[in-house]
């Protein structure tokens, strides 16, 4: 396996975690497939979302794969007006990732970081670990310490 600029940045700050490897569907890149492979329970499961803000500022959520984005709960959460999930096409230039293999960890620059709330029911959710096909294991509570991120209500 190689490693992914996601996993060697936890290795750098000492946050341990698993990784699970899946075969990838071109053709089903749900968070709810991932789950059905993994075998796990889709709320365990999170998917990294980005979105812009009114001032054109970014902003990095992570709810579970089963659920929706509120996107008023997370411009409250962001403490901005009002925020829009940018276009598919300026993901990979401003993260360094793409679809379905989006990290909240190892972006190009660090961006605000906000998890579900539900998160802090598991000692431990998959995330991304930056390439298709790939899962990481971590604590949720020692993720957003390293990211400087906050729990909140997200999703719908």
């Amino acid at each position: 396996m190689n490693k992914t600029n996601a996993l060697r940045e936890l290795d750098s700050a000492g946050i341990t975690y698993q990784t699970r490897e899946y075969p990838v569907d071109e053709d089903d890149l749900s968070g709810q497939h991932v789950a059905e492979v993994l075998q796990e329970a889709p709320e365990r499961i999170f998917k990294t979302l980005v979105c812009a803000d009114e001032k054109g500022g970014h902003h990095v959520f992570c709810i579970p794969v089963n659920e929706e984005l509120d996107l008023k709960k997370c411009a409250r959460a962001a403490g901005v007006k009002r925020v829009e999930m940018i276009h598919l096409k300026e993901l990979l230039p401003l993260t360094g990732y793409i679809r379905g293999g989006c990290s909240p960890v190892g972006m190009k620059k660090p961006f605000p970081t906000c998890m579900d709330e539900t998160a802090q029911l598991f000692d431990s959710v998959y995330l991304s670990a930056g390439q298709r096909g790939l899962q990481m294991l971590v604590d949720p509570l020692r993720l957003m310490e390293y990211l400087h991120g906050q729990f909140a209500d997200l999703v719908k």
